[in-house]
Formats: C-alpha cells, sequence, structure tokens
C-alpha cells in the first residue's frame, strides 16, 4: 500500500530498498521558494543503523508488513533463541544479533511480542520488567553502609547488573529490562 510523504508520522514504519525502516523525527521545512521538504531521521528496523534523509513533496514510500504476535521462549542452543507462538504453537529462531540485549533478561516460559516483517521475525519486545534469581554476589562487607552503595550481581540468565549490599546470593529481584537495572527485592 502506496503512501505520500506527507503522510509520515515519528513512529510510521516503511519500505525502502525492501528492508524494513521506522521514521524517529520528522520535520517539515518549507523555504521561501521552491518545493516543500521533509526532513526524516530513520532507523533501519533489521540492522540497526540510523540515517538522515531528506524528500521532496509527492515522493512515495510503501507501508510496511508488519505483524506483531505473542510468543513464548523456549530455549536457546548454538544456532539462536527459540521462541512458540502462543496461538498457533508454530516455532521460530532468532539469532543472538536479532535478539540483541534481550538475550541477558530470557528466560523458559517468558512471555514476549515478537515482531514480524514479511512473516520473517527481526526482533522482539520484552515486559518492562522481570524476575530473575541471583547466583553469584559477593557479601556486603559489615559497617559499609553508606548510602546508594552498590555491589555486582551475577543473575541466573549469566547478565551482571549493580545491586544494594543487603541483596545477596539466591535472592529473587525485580529488574527493568528497558536499562537492566535493579528494582527491587522480591519474595518467591
Amino acid at each position: 500500500m502506496q503512501m505520500d510523504v506527507s503522510e509520515l508520522r515519528k513512529g510510521q514504519k516503511v519500505v525502502i530498498d525492501g528492508a524494513p525502516w521506522v521514521v524517529l523525527e520528522y520535520n517539515f521545512v518549507k523555504p521561501g521558494k521552491g518545493q516543500a521538504l521533509y526532513k526524516c531521521r530513520m532507523k533501519n528496523m533489521m540492522t540497526g543503523s540510523q540515517v538522515d534523509r531528506t524528500y521532496r513533496s509527492g515522493e512515495k514510500f510503501e507501508r510496511a508488513d508488519m505483524e506483531e504476535h505473542r510468543m513464548q521462549y523456549l530455549y536457546a542452543d548454538g544456532e539462536g533463541h527459540h521462541f512458540m507462538n502462543n496461538e498457533s504453537f508454530e516455532q521460530v529462531m532468532l539469532t543472538p544479533e536479532q535478539a540483541g540485549d534481550a538475550v541477558h533478561f530470557l528466560y523458559e516460559n517468558l512471555d514476549v511480542d515478537m515482531l514480524f516483517f514479511n512473516g520473517q521475525p527481526i526482533g522482539l519486545t520484552l515486559p518492562n520488567f522481570v524476575v530473575l534469581k541471583i547466583e553469584q554476589s559477593d557479601p556486603g562487607i559489615k559497617g559499609d553502609t553508606a548510602s546508594g552503595t552498590m555491589k555486582p550481581a551475577t543473575l541466573s540468565t549469566g547478565y551482571t547488573l549493580q545491586v544494594p549490599l543487603f541483596v545477596g546470593e539466591g535472592e529473587w529481584i525485580r529488574i527493568d529490562t528497558r536499562d537492566g537495572s535493579y528494582v527491587e527485592r522480591v519474595k518467591k
């Protein structure tokens, strides 16, 4: 389906040279003489690269055929990370590059939203918060009670983050997947 450049908006997904792109920034510029210009910052959804492009009024784009499905994480092997569609039970695999930083927070049976372009998986969106177990962490030093003091902790997924001194090995914590930070302790 075709769309005019004047229909572009922030967050709009279009196909350029056979790849899906998302509009990050969009500005309309009308010089004193000549055609109106549309300045866009765009991100390739498959490679993650960003570019600045300028288009003239009247240029056309093809809307990106994007679908999102609720998927359940199954397991990882040497090839990649495997997921199952919760409705059709079809399984798909993402390479570590496609999964990106999300691999730090994946655990069995976690539900995620997976993005598809022309029927092929290209990325996933995690829930904002996940609960994981601390596998390794040094004990806090007695008397070290400076406010805001943190120590490194390694999670069951292998990810290392900073946690407060009072959090120890074997405890469960809530993590913000958007920035990989500690939120709170959780009783499990």
